[in-house]
């Protein structure tokens, strides 16, 4: 798909930028607890700093964790440092849920006005990038599912993280179905293809 190759060629760019950028910084960024840190909210999210976000995520995802030491939790036991490693594969991939549900919605278009109808191919071509972000966001939740059902193992549950209680509440409301993302994006996509059907069925006549 075109518009999924143009996620890819801007995660390519925005990569070999932050390549580039770490090459400049003595401080060798390794561990999935380095990479986490760099990840921040902004008060309005732009499409960069999405874009950023997902990046370091990514790279979390993919490195190695700190020795227990640097974890973002209080680890005193081995038992303590398995459900570590659980919930923070869990967290990362909500968190990555949430950057693409970001991005998603900067090309989502909520409704086909009429006087849209001179720029229908745009607008379509917005919802299909919209589209391959909700879809890439389910993806992940796929996965932030898998990690928090092995969070909440029997051999977990009176087993209490020190300064890692949010992530213990998010794999307690996945396994409770309050927290639901698959949901939530399967309603967005509905909506969005809603909104496609109404966009292709603009002709001429339409404005």
């Amino acid at each position: 798909m075109k518009i999924h190759r143009n996620i890819q060629t801007l995660v390519a760019l925005i990569t070999l930028f932050f390549l580039s950028a770490q090459r400049l910084n003595a401080y060798i960024l390794q561990y999935k607890e380095q990479f986490y840190r760099l990840y921040h909210l902004h008060y309005v999210q732009y499409p960069d700093d999405t874009m950023e976000n997902i990046y370091w995520l990514e790279q979390a995802l993919k490195a190695d964790f700190a020795n227990p030491l640097y974890a973002e939790a209080l680890i005193e036991n081995e038992t303590q440092w398995e459900k570590y490693r659980y919930l923070f594969m869990m967290h990362l991939n909500l968190k990555m849920i949430e950057q693409y549900l970001f991005l998603g919605n900067k090309w989502n278009k909520r409704n086909a006005y009429f006087y849209n109808a001179p720029w229908k191919e745009q607008n379509l071509d917005s919802l299909n990038t919209a589209e391959t972000c909700f879809r890439t966001a389910l993806i992940y939740w796929k996965d932030a599912l898998e990690w928090a059902t092995k969070a909440r193992d029997s051999r977990f549950r009176f087993i209490s993280l020190k300064r890692a209680q949010n992530w213990e509440e998010e794999a307690v409301r996945i396994e409770r179905k309050t927290l639901d993302y698959e949901k939530t994006i399967n309603r967005e996509l509905a909506n969005l293809q809603a909104v496609r059907e109404r966009f292709t069925a603009m002709d001429e006549n339409t404005y």
